[in-house]
């Protein structure tokens, strides 16, 4: 489905559910408490501002006893066999977010991939899996990173750990053109990159990945993610635990000067290698 008719679908989602509410003679207020979210959240679902997570949507459902119609939407929206069921929601909200926050651990994060870069982990994650399935997962990928070329985009920090400069993923060659891709990024000033180093030692984000979004008229938000699943939470006291986490990422790494020098180095290392070989 394409953003234009899924954003319309979203906003058709949000009219039949004022419409319903409004039948039902239920405030945005008091439909909230049902559903446990505030009742700005349910005026921002109806504005098509936000969308519900399923769990939400199933909660209306119940709430209004509407026969499972906003379940169902809520699936049709989301579902998209490129992405994993836990993360749809998540690429919906980085269209909308004006700002992205992003800790990545172990792996270069998608929004910063190169095409043969993704191909590589995803093969890695699904060797059994076709080369069409592989190239559907990889240009899904891309297409995400599209927000980053609008003329109004997202604004975006990136901390990398140390690691993801070191791991060869498909060889030297193509880890020194990923390692360029993200410093061209960065002269760009289309994102901004900071590394935090192995002399840093622990850190505020040893459980693993983070990402923070932020919107023009909705609360922020933060996601975690594991191997085989991840979790988005909108929880304000949650989230704010989350900005302070990154925030701490922020003091331990390297000045954005010393980072892409870093990430330089590591990419010239790198074709270095692929040279000798």
């Amino acid at each position: 489905m394409a953003n234009g008719s899924r954003q319309a679908a979203w906003e058709f989602f949000g009219t039949e559910l004022k419409r319903r509410r409004e039948d039902a003679g239920i405030t945005q207020v008091d439909l909230g408490a049902r559903v446990f979210v505030s009742g700005g959240y349910i005026g921002q679902f109806e504005q098509a501002i936000r969308k519900p997570q399923l769990d939400v949507a199933q909660r209306i459902d119940e709430a209004l006893q509407t026969d499972g119609i906003f379940e169902r939407l809520c699936r049709k929206l989301i579902d998209d066999p490129r992405y994993a069921d836990y993360f749809a929601h998540v690429v919906e909200l980085e269209r909308l977010a004006t700002l992205i926050c992003e800790f990545a651990p172990t792996v270069v994060p998608g929004l910063l991939q190169t095409r043969q870069y993704a191909r590589a982990v995803t093969i890695a994650a699904n060797p059994f899996k076709t080369d069409s399935y592989v190239d559907e997962i990889v240009t899904a990928r891309l297409e995400r990173s599209m927000i980053l070329n609008d003329a109004t985009r997202t604004e975006y920090w990136v901390a990398l750990h140390e690691n993801v400069l070191r791991v060869p993923v498909d060889g030297p060659q193509a880890m020194a053109a990923q390692l360029d891709h993200i410093a061209r990024l960065i002269r760009e000033r289309t994102a901004v990159v900071t590394v935090l180093p192995y002399s840093a030692g622990a850190h505020a984000a040893m459980g693993g990945m983070l990402k923070l979004m932020g919107f023009e008229d909705a609360p922020p938000v933060a996601y975690t993610e594991t191997e085989y699943s991840g979790t988005l939470i909108d929880d304000p006291a949650v989230v704010t635990h989350a900005q302070r986490t990154y925030d701490l990422l922020r003091v331990a790494a390297l000045s954005p000067e010393a980072s892409l020098a870093l990430i330089e180095s590591a990419a010239e290392d790198f074709r270095r290698c692929a040279s000798s070989t």
